[in-house]
């Protein structure tokens, strides 16, 4: 299955044949607007930033819908040959094997081990890479990630 990202400008119902090909070709569409032209490849990575450790514990733990949603976005760029990041911006220095209870919402908390184990089954399963960063580094390791990933 192959992803291509259509205009949002390209006109409603004007496209029919070429969306009849593509269904036929096993080509999902994704509705987005492009900066230039009508149709584009998504990006070979994308960064998904995290604003703190509890959103992506409820992301991973946290109720069923959540965890879908989240693991469909991981199948999604996983498909499309997207290397997925998830950038996680914490003030946690060190493994997350050290970490306590994470409350991540309805009164649920999930340890760092839980965490740590959902994070390495979603990275085995899916190719996505989480890093940790510091809030204040975020930007920089954001553009870091972005270049790193348009080299290989």
């Amino acid at each position: 299955m192959a992803i291509i990202i259509e205009d949002t400008r390209q006109k409603d119902g004007k496209h029919q044949q070429k969306h009849i090909g593509f269904d036929s070709l096993g080509v999902d569409l994704l509705r987005c607007k492009l900066p230039f032209g009508d149709y584009a490849l998504p990006p070979e990575v994308s960064v998904d930033t995290k604003e703190n450790l509890e959103e992506i514990a409820g992301n991973l733990c946290g109720s069923r819908k959540e965890r879908d949603r989240f693991i469909r976005e991981c199948k999604a760029a996983a498909a499309a040959g997207c290397q997925l990041i998830v950038m996680v911006e914490t003030q946690h220095e060190g493994s997350l094997l050290d970490l306590g209870d994470i409350r991540i919402g309805n009164g649920m908390t999930v340890t760092g081990t839980q965490l740590h184990r959902a994070m390495t089954t979603v990275a085995g399963r899916y190719g996505v890479r989480f890093v940790l960063v510091r809030p204040e580094d975020a930007a920089r390791e954001i553009v870091k990630l972005l270049q790193e990933g348009r080299k290989r």
